[in-house]
């Protein structure tokens, strides 16, 4: 029966499981939907493959198992040469998972080129998209400097700080902090702690209060968790509870999150909450109680709902069981959630490797 499969199991077969149904030869890698068709994978979605690597990671951490870590190493190689042989992109929150991804796996013992690499993107992104539209921070594209969002500025804040901390360097952390107050000011409400995705889109100063995502609870949650790592000033914990609880609160129906969309992109939202969220359970270990079980509530849903007795192939909404085409963005944010439940039913440290 589904309910006797221990954590760590489940995390397991989704991670087959993902090979399973998007597995696709070289240079592919992965369908981008499930089943694919004529055009799927026309799209090269470079921040989807930085997921998968910090996905194999997880797995990595939790088996120890080397073929894991080599997973995640052919996934950033695959990356650099779909991209025509570059680490960087036009969308600076692309590049930034990327980078986040190669800290992990220098982290891991892949190889110091990791960290270079990441270090490269952060130059590459700071010279390139920080600038003083709307105050100093992070803008979201190339074409768009005048845009800034969640979505760059709260990869760009936890790995400056994870940066800070390896190197000493005081660039990384005025960046960090820089970018911090930015957002804090502009984009989280200052009564709840809720984070909205952007502002000044259209360049008309408007800040986009009908885009209610996961994703961004998350990097706010994250981000303070790195600041509390860097300072030890527990305030950034309690800011980090609280936009983890209201993120619950306004986007879940208790058990789980709601459907995001299903243009792709949306189905990795619910993954970085989960991420992040292990971030402030690993700090915090057992002072959140209500936040573990909505792990393990919402893990429980989407296994009662999207396990078929062999294969784990995930919905947007955990409730129902998988229908028709699924991007498999969507299965990595099951992943991540998955693995999650496993580090806290194991009793281990969430993403260990951060510093």
């Amino acid at each position: 029966m589904p309910g006797t499969i221990a954590a760590g199991q489940r995390a397991e077969l989704a991670q087959r499981s993902l090979d399973h149904f998007w597995g696709a030869p070289a240079p592919q890698l992965f369908d981008n939907v499930d089943p694919s068709g004529p055009g799927s994978n026309d799209t090269f979605n470079y921040w989807w493959l930085a997921h998968v690597v910090d996905a194999r990671l997880d797995a990595y951490l939790r088996t120890g198992e080397v073929a894991r870590r080599d997973e995640a190493e052919r996934t950033v190689a695959n990356i650099v040469e779909r991209n025509e042989g570059s680490l960087f992109n036009d969308y600076f929150d692309d590049m930034l998972w990327l980078a986040l991804a190669c800290h992990r796996l220098a982290r891991a013992g892949a190889g110091q080129e990791h960290l270079a690499a990441a270090v490269r993107i952060w130059d590459h992104v700071v010279e390139h998209g920080w600038n003083a539209e709307l105050g100093a921070s992070l803008a979201w594209r190339k074409q768009q400097l005048y845009y800034k969002n969640t979505p760059a500025n709260g990869p760009l804040i936890i790995l400056s700080l994870r940066l800070a901390r390896d190197t000493g360097e005081k660039r990384y952390l005025e960046i960090a902090q820089q970018a911090y107050a930015w957002l804090s000011a502009t984009l989280v409400d200052p009564r709840t702690g809720f984070v909205e995705d952007g502002i000044n889109r259209h360049g008309d100063g408007k800040i986009d209060t009908q885009w209610r995502f996961t994703y961004n609870q998350g990097l706010v949650v994250g981000a303070n968790v790195e600041l509390f790592r860097t300072t030890g000033e527990t305030g950034y914990l309690e800011r980090a509870v609280r936009t983890a609880q209201v993120a619950i609160a306004e986007l879940s129906d208790g058990v789980v999150f709601v459907d995001e969309g299903d243009g792709g992109d949306e189905g990795l939202f619910k993954g970085v909450y989960y991420r992040y969220l292990g971030q402030l359970l690993a700090v915090a270990p057992g002072a959140h109680p209500a936040l573990e079980d909505f792990v393990r509530s919402s893990t429980a849903t989407l296994w009662e709902s999207c396990f078929d007795g062999t294969w784990l192939r995930a919905s947007n909404d955990w409730r129902t069981a998988s229908e028709g085409p699924v991007a498999y963005s969507t299965q990595l944010s099951a992943i991540m959630a998955l693995e999650l439940a496993a580090a806290l039913d194991e009793g281990r440290a969430p993403g260990l490797l951060v510093g």
